[in-house]
């Protein structure tokens, strides 16, 4: 075989599994959209999204929600809220969410807020620190279903052992058209990260 055979053989062989993994990746987006796991952990993580001065979006109540349904199972003691502030905003996602949480029949100190992060990499990141500080190494995530795939993703390189178990309520779980839109957007945000290290921001980070 000469080696003009081997060096083509290699070069398709290389391009058939990243075309594997190009395709996978969505179809996992897609499996992980469907999966709940809610085992006994040492936190519930809330990943941020909007709030308009202190009042939380209907993305982040559902998952608000979710996460005070996972606490009332004792699936946790505690729950993390995340996320940073826009410009002009009052408050933090983070903020927002402790407190919704604690007017919605939470005691204070079984919630703790991290408000710092741009993006999910970045408020995953610093819950990964917080988890450092306290010892914790398990999680439960809370966030929407076509974000779990790659918000576990994340965890894991921010030292988190997490699971999730995803809001299903919420504007975010629509019609199929809208469902189609937020896995091809995970999905470019998953890309993006594996190959530059950065998950994005904006339309590139869906939450």
């Amino acid at each position: 075989m000469s080696r003009k055979v081997i060096v083509r053989r290699v070069i398709l062989l290389v391009g058939a599994l990243l075309l594997l993994w190009v395709v996978s990746v969505p179809v996992r987006i897609w499996w992980d959209a469907r999966q709940e796991d809610h085992r006994p952990s040492d936190a519930i993580i809330v990943l941020g999204a909007a709030q308009y001065n202190g009042r939380p979006s209907p993305v982040l109540e559902a998952r608000l929600r979710k996460a005070r349904s996972l606490w009332d199972d004792e699936v946790a003691p505690v729950v993390v809220t995340v996320g940073g502030s826009a410009d002009g905003d009052v408050t933090t996602e983070a903020d927002a969410g402790r407190d919704w949480l604690t007017s919605n029949g939470l005691p204070s100190d079984a919630v703790m807020a991290v408000p710092e992060g741009h993006n999910t990499q970045s408020s995953l990141d610093a819950v990964g620190e917080l988890f450092d500080e306290q010892g914790w190494e398990t999680a439960v995530l809370v966030t929407d279903p076509w974000h779990t795939f790659r918000s576990k993703a994340l965890a894991d390189a921010a030292g988190i052992d997490a699971v999730a178990a995803p809001a299903r309520s919420g504007p975010v779980v629509q019609t199929r058209e809208s469902q189609l839109r937020y896995i091809f957007r995970e999905s470019l945000a998953y890309y993006r990260w594996r190959l530059t290290g950065e998950s994005g921001q904006g339309t590139l980070d869906a939450f």
